[in-house]
């Protein structure tokens, strides 16, 4: 018998077709902050206004919070009582009424991040998708926009530093004390609210827009960081010229501040003149910040930024609009960062996390439309789906139509639905009006969850050849039967022997089940290039022989065509070895030194190319996964190009590496180049290979190089790695941030220790599971190592449940993301397949769990 105490209880769903308007809006919010570590007195003014046709009590959310005091119009009000954690406010016949609550917070207790939270000495907020009800008591949904009016008071030598929504409108002292008064004039969802207080030194810029109007911009962070945040400057401005330039969205307030603070469960976060970032995306210099990190900053500063039109000025009427902001927004940073770099690699590293994050989740028990139908704990649904598969179905509405009539569909939009809350169907609806265009099957990309597949065959009659097309979708839960997709399809067609001519880049639109496209007349079948530039996020079956894969990608005139293409005639050569039919080794090396030819003039798009598929992607492709044969041929073909391209990869490493000071992309491909030359020499076993790693950690004038010698080496074991493990400690251990790239190295590790490596630095004196950037470091970083993380006995298992059950009383939103991995058991072996589902059984059977854990553990043991 099971005490019912310990079983956890069963969240709420919430269902999308429940929606209603809100019975009361809230024109205008005046709150009042007397802030205090240990306690913060909050009080809330509200004027609200009665949309309901019939009198209806107000609603307000509350989470760990009690009323010290509620009055209505002034008066102290007894018409009020508690329902669970929320707010009941009986206003009688009244139309209208200013009702104001007051409320005490404990920041320094909280530990979720969610709400107003201490870090180190700040307080700070994120509010986003329902912290604001941790503040004080408020309807705390997206589509009750609001004007606020912000008055905060504290210590000032406590808190020097006061920044809120909107523009500074009156500042002063009181004794030790001093105050300031903040107004944001553009009405907002509470999810967008946003108070920093503490001891910040700031970098200052301006900016001129458009209409001549000059903003005032601030990075805020903590003494001894200004120096690291000019990249993120420079990023701030490039991201205000381009919108400006290419969706004519011009700034709005005469502030533009940003926050950076240590603790943080996100990335970052759009609030309304306001941003608050993780430092991770702020902190960069040559010393301590990647390239990867470099491109990090400046694609995240211009997500939070675009937000200020695609998710502030037009927000979400609910949550299950979600991807309406966030696949929009990704999609115009991903324009951004490619017309600041290379748009081929660009889209090589979105297509990569695409297929490493989404597609995943796709085909598994998490699987969900990008406007899901229900769900339980919104945290949950910050997914790759939303983000990622969401701006992949705002891309394929842009190749549709073409620039220029989507940009009259998001003029459309924008002009339409500014000052409002709006749903993905106005966003469509939008696109179809500005741009001419029937998108009613399209929808379906917003309904059907799963991948669709395409099953490719080349037919001819007469010399004349035709693309066959059969398209299925496959079930998902929920969701057993699905209908074909509308999707834009990218072709070419070459003769390669050049006896024809080319069928030249096309676009055509697929739609149904079934499908046959002309090609042309060629006298031999011809080479296809299909999904050009990964024109639609699908999957494509189609049997190509190694001839042809390698033609392409040395002759496809679209370099992501020319990519996939390699990544093709490895994953087709792996797939094999691991199958256990002989893969053509030579077939991947010729076409790998092929690529190699082309280094000197693009080495960012050759780094990329030559790059061996994941271990997890290459278990994507297999019906049962084996972990540990995946790794193995994966091995074995690095080794074998290394062995004989090394003549290549040593003359690589012999040239000088660009210095770490010099941003552009030619640069950062030759330092990437570099270190994918570094691991294919080292796969060989050279005897030297160590000593040539440590000498470019040793003489390495940046971080990227000093990175890819020490994941390298981190790989191996000889006296080398530990001394440079043990260097790099020495010399960053005062540095958070460059300190979780050492916890991260050792997680990733191929060496058959890592999990007991995961085990004991989980003990070390540096880790903690308060920060939610040193749990990802470490315990991430195991569950994307699959050989590790799969280890036969289940150690990895153990390890990630523990932490979930450890984490989730603390922070319920970071333990809920470690659950993912786990719930992928299908895909493996009976032995490993019952081990998971036993972690996911005890897990669940903990008492007290989070609505986050509980969802995503228990969606992930049906599998």
């Amino acid at each position: 018998m099971t005490d019912a105490s310990s079983t956890p209880a069963i969240p709420v769903t919430i269902h999308r077709s429940d929606y209603r308007a809100p019975d009361w809006s809230i024109p205008d919010i005046a709150l009042d902050f007397a802030l205090g570590i240990d306690a913060t007195k909050v009080g809330a003014a509200l004027s609200v206004v009665r949309q309901a046709d019939a009198p209806v009590p107000l609603l307000l959310r509350g989470d760990g919070l009690t009323p010290a005091a509620v009055r209505v119009d002034g008066e102290v009000w007894n018409g009020w009582r508690m329902d669970g954690s929320d707010l009941i406010v009986d206003l009688g016949e009244r139309n209208a009424a200013t009702v104001e609550v007051d409320t005490v917070i404990d920041p320094a207790s909280n530990t979720q991040l969610s709400g107003l939270y201490a870090s180190g000495g700040l307080l700070c907020t994120q509010c986003e998708a329902e912290g604001f009800r941790r503040i004080t008591f408020h309807p705390d949904r997206p589509d009750v926009l609001s004007r606020y009016k912000v008055r905060m008071q504290g210590d000032k030598a406590a808190f020097p530093i006061l920044l809120s929504n909107g523009n500074c409108v009156d500042q002063g002292e009181e004794g030790s004390d001093h105050w300031a008064l903040w107004e944001d004039p553009w009405p907002k969802p509470s999810y967008l609210f946003a108070l920093v207080a503490g001891d910040l030194v700031v970098n200052k810029d301006s900016f001129t827009t458009m209409s001549g109007r000059e903003v005032e911009l601030g990075i805020w962070v903590r003494g001894g960081d200004q120096d690291r945040t000019g990249h993120a400057m420079q990023a701030l401005k490039d991201s205000m010229a381009w919108d400006e330039r290419v969706y004519g969205r011009e700034y709005d307030l005469d502030l533009f501040n940003i926050v950076a603070v240590s603790d943080f469960n996100m990335g970052a976060m759009e609030n309304k003149g306001l941003n608050i970032f993780n430092t991770r995306y702020i902190l960069a210099d040559p010393d301590t910040a990647t390239d990867v990190d470099y491109d990090g900053v400046e694609g995240v500063v211009a997500h939070e930024y675009f937000h200020n039109w695609s998710g502030n000025r037009v927000t979400c009427r609910d949550w299950f609009q979600l991807s309406l902001k966030e696949g929009f927004t990704v999609f115009r940073d991903q324009n951004f960062s490619a017309d600041m770099g290379s748009p081929p690699v660009k889209r090589i590293e979105d297509v990569r996390l695409l297929r490493a994050a989404q597609f995943p989740e796709d085909a598994g028990p998490l699987a969900h439309p990008i406007r899901p139908d229900s769900f339980q704990e919104i945290s949950n649904f910050y997914t790759a789906t939303i983000y990622n598969k969401g701006a992949e179905i705002i891309r394929m509405m842009a190749t549709m139509v073409g620039p220029e009539r989507f940009r009259n569909g998001t003029d459309l939009y924008f002009d339409r639905h500014d000052g409002e809350a709006a749903t993905c169907e106005d966003f469509v609806k939008a696109i179809e009006d500005g741009a001419g265009i029937d998108l009613g099957q399209f929808r379906r990309w917003y309904e059907q969850a799963g991948t669709p597949r395409l099953k490719l065959s080349l037919a001819e009659e007469g010399g004349v050849w035709s693309l066959n097309i059969v398209q299925t979708v496959p079930p998902t839960p929920g969701q057993p039967g699905k209908q074909p997709m509308m999707m834009p399809l990218r072709l070419a067609a070459f003769a390669m022997d050049g006896s024809s001519d080319a069928l030249a880049d096309t676009l055509v639109t697929v739609t149904g089940a079934t499908q046959r496209i002309a090609l042309g007349k060629f006298a031999a079948r011809p080479a296809l290039s299909v999904n050009r530039g990964f024109s639609a996020p699908i999957i494509v079956d189609f049997e190509r022989g190694p001839g042809e894969l390698a033609w392409l990608a040395a002759h496809d005139d679209d370099p992501f065509a020319r990519y996939e293409a390699l990544q093709q005639l490895m994953l087709d050569t792996l797939v094999a070895a691991v199958s256990g039919k002989t893969g053509d080794h030579q077939a991947v090396i010729e076409a790998v030194g092929q690529t190699l030819t082309g280094a000197a003039s693009d080495p960012a798009f050759v780094a990329e190319a030559v790059l061996l598929p994941s271990e997890a992607f290459i278990g994507d492709q297999m019906v049962t996964v084996d972990p540990d044969a995946i790794r193995r041929e994966r091995l074995a073909l690095q080794a074998a190009i290394g062995a004989a391209l090394e003549t290549k990869w040593r003359a690589i490493l012999a040239g000088s590496a660009p210095p770490a000071t010099d941003l552009s992309s030619k640069a950062k491909g030759g330092r990437r180049l570099r270190g994918v030359a570094l691991a294919y020499l080292a796969a060989t076993g050279a005897g030297d290979a160590p000593a040539l790693a440590f000498r470019i950690f040793s003489d390495a004038d940046g971080m990227t190089e000093r990175q890819a010698a020490l994941a390298t080496l981190a790989h191996g074991d000889s006296d080398e790695r530990v001394a440079a493990l043990d260097i790099f400690y020495q010399r960053y251990r005062d540095n958070p941030l460059v300190l979780d790239k050492w916890f991260q190295v050792q997680a990733w590790s191929l060496r058959d220790d890592t999990v007991d490596a995961v085990k004991a630095l989980a003990q070390h004196p540096d880790f903690t599971l308060a920060n939610p950037n040193r749990v990802r470091s470490l315990y991430g970083a195991l569950t994307g190592n699959q050989a590790a993380f799969h280890q036969a006995d289940g150690a990895g298992y153990r390890l990630i449940a523990d932490l979930v059950i450890a984490l989730d009383p603390k922070n319920p939103q970071t333990s809920a993301k470690m659950i993912p991995p786990l719930g992928r058991w299908k895909r493996f072996d009976e032995g490993r397949q019952a081990l998971m589902k036993a972690e996911l059984e005890r897990i669940l059977a903990q008492p007290g769990l989070s609505r986050d854990v509980t969802e995503q553990a228990s969606k992930s043991l049906l599998g």
